[in-house]
């Protein structure tokens, strides 16, 4: 089947889903620009109108009188001491200064004037091109308010439509996917009850937050929690009584386990904990619903998961490996060459497990076509975005900042690079040492040439980059830093697409059809395609990162941490320490959680025994990406598991029947060394050379 080259009709999922995602993200981006648009068009007025801050309302006139009688009014005041007096001689000392009031009020008449004639002016001035001006303008300030006051609303909507969409196309993140029929009765049943464990928790929570007496913000949240989870709960059901057709006959208990999605297990060891040990039925909700308390930063996961899925409907990534095909590079150094360029895009789309959705079958297609293993091509996937999580402008980096007022941005992303380079270094020494084949490359004087020709497609792609940019600067004074990328990247790719699919197209430039990826051929379906992907993956990933922040209340309330020692006595202790609890929390917990959980917790264990913030973080980045390519969840490789597809997972694993340990299992061996050896690096070298 090759690309798609006519718009069909949207389906009902489009319509119920897509659509309305679409226009929910780009609710987001239009709110986000919104705010540097008003803050230009104000700042625009007042170049073109003096006073223009006075000019964009209409100022009232003045009640007062611009012409008073100044001996009637004299007489009143001395009337009114008089009175005041009362006949109990308490002012026989005081005589109305009838010349010190003559002033007073000649002063308030002459500031009564003054306002009125400030408010004529203003109405004479207020044409009819500031009026247009400045209806555009208040309403454009109209749309940022309405955005931060709806911010909760519009996450809760992004996320349970998607969590929706994801549970309808069976698509949550799981050791494995449904196939038999007992694969699909036993998963659909345990989330039916691990769903329905969370309706009653939303329900508890509901119950609790309306009874207290207090008033309540944003009572439609805890009515939508509940509405949401049962929405799914009905979903499950369904499900447990309609087997998809295509389903296999009988199946393995085991591998029907494994098929029960991840935030599902976290319900039930949340539910057990919250409403079994402490009997607070409330519990999950309580610290699931911290998502929206951090709304900003998980609508941008939203956005970041959304350009992933716009990025993967571009030639980009086929064009940038096409730069390193005259090298003929081996598979190892073409895995090296995947690890550093797409961490890049990781640092971009915020972690690597967004970019490993958006791009991770490009990377795993461009490996097989230069002959790699399988093996290697799924361990070089899985790492894709493992190095680029500590360069700028990660969310990552930006969350551990505002959380942590002990570290600053600049200071994470410039150790950040060391991070990085030491990561890449580690990975090509790990790959020399295993490698199968000689590392050979073509000579430069054959492959200087055509190399040159290759980078001359991805010109148009750096203008459209740079012409963005630079549009942003002028005309919004907004710069692509770790803040406003979320708003502006969408626009660049949206940018891209349309050259690719509207002005390409037109000239007749046809696309190289890839064998596990095939790309609509036009903007709107390119657009829609991205959408409908995305859907699934936000909903997915993001109830997964709420359940993952209930696991972490979990370990939060269960007193682990408090039990343990202020101060260690020794650095090395701390050290050792640090580094199991922080790679087991990687290994169960998605990264934005393990954040927030680690920086009420272990942080200042870390801080008490000297160890320093910024190698203290730096530490648990590597760590926690160390515990995504750790069994027995691993996160990463289930990602790439899940974007490459089951069926070359399987080939992966019959591939290597005979092989030697290592290569029997690099696809976890390799990330594993790797990252593990970069770990220690991290964590010891800084201290040996007296870093702290």
């Amino acid at each position: 089947m090759g690309f798609t080259d006519k718009i069909g009709p949207r389906s009902s999922r489009e319509w119920f889903s897509s659509l309305p995602v679409l226009l929910l993200l780009l609710s987001i981006i239009i709110a986000g620009n919104s705010e540097s648009i008003h803050s230009q068009l104000l700042k625009t007025g007042g170049v073109i109108w003096d006073g223009y801050f006075l000019l964009r309302m209409d100022l009232p006139t003045p009640d007062c009188n611009q012409n008073p009688d100044m001996e009637s009014e004299l007489d009143i005041l001395a009337a009114e001491m008089a009175e005041d007096d009362d006949g109990l001689g308490l002012f026989d000392d005081d005589v109305f200064d009838r010349e010190a009031a003559r002033v007073s009020l000649h002063n308030a008449r002459d500031l009564c004037r003054e306002r009125h004639q400030i408010a004529k002016d203003n109405l004479l001035r207020v044409t009819p091109a500031v009026k247009a001006y400045r209806a555009v303008e208040t309403n454009v300030a109209k749309i940022s308010v309405l955005s931060i006051k709806t911010r909760r609303i519009t996450l809760l909507m992004l996320v349970f439509i998607c969590a929706i969409t994801s549970t309808i196309a069976r698509h949550h993140i799981a050791f494995r996917p449904m196939e038999s029929v007992l694969d699909h009765r036993v998963s659909s049943f345990v989330q039916f009850l691990g769903n329905s464990i969370l309706t009653f928790s939303c329900w508890s929570f509901r119950e609790n937050v309306f009874g207290s007496g207090t008033v309540v913000d944003h009572p439609q949240i805890y009515n939508l929690l509940v509405v949401g989870f049962m929405a799914l709960s009905f979903i499950n059901l369904y499900q447990l009584i309609k087997i998809p057709a295509d389903a296999k006959p009988g199946g393995s208990p085991f591998r029907a386990f494994l098929s029960i999605p991840l935030y599902i297990l976290m319900a039930f060891s949340a539910g057990n904990y919250f409403i079994l040990t402490e009997g607070n039925a409330s519990g999950i909700a309580i610290f699931f619903s911290q998502i929206f308390e951090q709304s900003g930063i998980f609508l941008k996961i939203g956005l970041y998961i959304w350009i992933g899925m716009l990025l993967k409907q571009t030639r980009l990534g086929t064009l940038v490996f096409d730069i390193f095909k005259p090298w003929h590079l081996p598979p190892e150094l073409l895995a090296f060459v995947a690890i550093v360029v797409m961490a890049v895009p990781t640092a971009i789309t915020g972690a690597s497990g967004i970019i490993i959705i958006a791009l991770g079958v490009v990377v795993y297609d461009e490996l097989r076509r230069v002959g790699a293993r399988r093996q290697l091509a799924f361990a070089a996937t899985a790492m894709t975005g493992s190095a680029g999580v500590v360069l700028r402008p990660c969310l990552m980096i930006v969350i551990i900042a505002a959380l942590n007022k002990e570290v600053v941005t600049n200071q994470l992303y410039s150790w950040g690079v060391w991070v990085f380079l030491l990561s890449s270094v580690v990975f090509f020494i790990f790959a020399f040492i295993t490698k199968k084949e000689k590392l050979e490359v073509r000579p430069a004087k054959d492959a200087i040439g055509p190399c040159i020709q290759a980078c001359k497609p991805l010109i148009p792609y750096v203008v459209i980059i740079i012409s963005v940019a630079v549009i942003y600067a002028m005309f919004l004074n907004l710069y692509l830093d770790e803040f406003s990328a979320p708003i502006i990247l969408p626009v660049m790719i949206l940018a891209i697409l349309a050259y690719e699919k509207i002005y390409l197209r037109a000239k007749g430039v046809e696309e190289e059809a890839s064998t596990l990826d095939k790309r609509p051929k036009s903007f709107e379906g390119a657009v829609r395609a991205a959408t409908t992907e995305a859907t699934v993956h936000i909903g997915a990933l993001i109830i997964l990162m709420g359940l993952s922040f209930a696991v972490g209340g979990v370990i939060e309330r269960s007193g682990i941490f408090d039990s343990l020692p202020e101060v260690f006595g020794s650095i090395w202790i701390t050290l050792g320490f640090l580094l199991v609890v922080l790679v087991g929390i990687g290994m169960i917990m998605d990264p934005f959680g393990a954040i927030f959980l680690v920086s009420g917790t272990v942080a200042h264990i870390a801080y008490s025994n000297g160890v320093h913030p910024v190698h203290f973080w730096m530490i648990a980045l590597v760590a926690f990406e160390l515990g995504y390519l750790s069994p027995p969840v691993a996160l990463n490789h289930l990602l790439t598991r899940q974007v490459v597809g089951e069926e070359e997972a399987m080939k992966a694993e019959e591939e290597v029947r005979g092989e030697p340990f290592w290569y029997r299992h690099e696809r976890i061996l390799l990330p594993l060394v790797v990252m593990g050896t970069t770990l220690l690096i991290v964590a010891i070298g800084p201290i040996l050379v007296g870093y702290s």
